[in-house]
């Protein structure tokens, strides 16, 4: 299994539009992150969590030539608002594309992308095959995906597990039943906002403090804003095993 981030930032990015601040400033590649995706190989097969916005850009950027699926996490915009562009994927594999996610996700699919499933269709409009999650494993492609529910604030969103591989982003609570599926897992990735509380994120602490309880040989950092500071003064303060992970950061398992 290969796995790509593709963007490790929050729902502005990094940098964010205006800002003076160092992190916003920094010339350090590692200090540039567009909304949070990641692209996961496995057994021949491609995927892809999550369409932010920046989705054609990372398509470009990490050279995808094959995308067998789309699972989304949830329906916020920087997870979503990018999906338009599987087309190109729909014209070179000369098929629909599937989704999967819950409910809720899908139909907020719907609204955002109307057009898409509009009865009358225009030409060259996103093909798009619905297929809905609970928290319950499933298959795609002959590859097991294990969802974990967690709380980004009052919201429900999925974590997904693929063989040793977990990621979780937009979280700041996950039940103890939820934490048993992330058991065993050698590398997991955690969302870390920031330093300061916030309502609906993990606070770099809180992220570095699960990493420490569920003791994954290597846990990454993402999801993160321009206040959690510049890339290699964090890095620093944190134990050998947890890292922040950055755009375009390619990891074999």
């Amino acid at each position: 299994m290969n796995v790509t981030f593709l963007g490790t930032g929050t729902s502005q990015g990094v940098p964010v539009i205006a800002c003076d601040c160092a992190v916003c400033r920094s010339l350090d590649y590692r200090n540039k992150r567009l909304r949070s995706s990641v692209w996961v190989e496995v057994n021949g097969k491609s995927f892809v969590i999550d369409t932010g916005p920046d989705f054609r850009q990372q398509m470009l950027r990490a050279r995808v030539r094959q995308l067998d699926a789309v699972l989304f996490t949830h329906q916020h915009k920087d997870h979503t608002a990018g999906l338009d562009d599987v087309r190109a994927f729909n014209f070179l594999q000369q098929k629909d594309m599937p989704l999967f996610g819950r409910q809720e996700v899908l139909n907020q699919v719907r609204t955002e992308f109307a057009y898409a499933f509009a009865e009358k269709r225009y030409p060259g409009i996103p093909r798009l095959q619905l297929h809905t999650i609970d928290n319950q494993p499933f298959l795609i492609e002959g590859v097991l995906f294990t969802p974990i529910e967690v709380m980004h604030h009052q919201l429900p969103v999925f974590g997904f597990r693929v063989g040793d591989f977990t990621y979780i982003t937009d979280a700041n609570y996950i039940t103890e039943q939820e934490l048993k599926k992330i058991e065993g897992t050698r590398v997991l990735v955690l969302n870390a906002l920031q330093r300061e509380a916030h309502i609906s994120h993990f606070t770099l602490a809180q992220a570095a403090e699960l990493a420490d309880r569920l003791n994954a040989p290597m846990t990454y950092l993402t999801h993160m804003s321009h206040k959690i500071g510049l890339h290699g003064a964090v890095e620093a303060e944190l134990p050998p095993n947890v890292r922040l992970a950055y755009d375009g950061l390619r990891i074999e398992l």
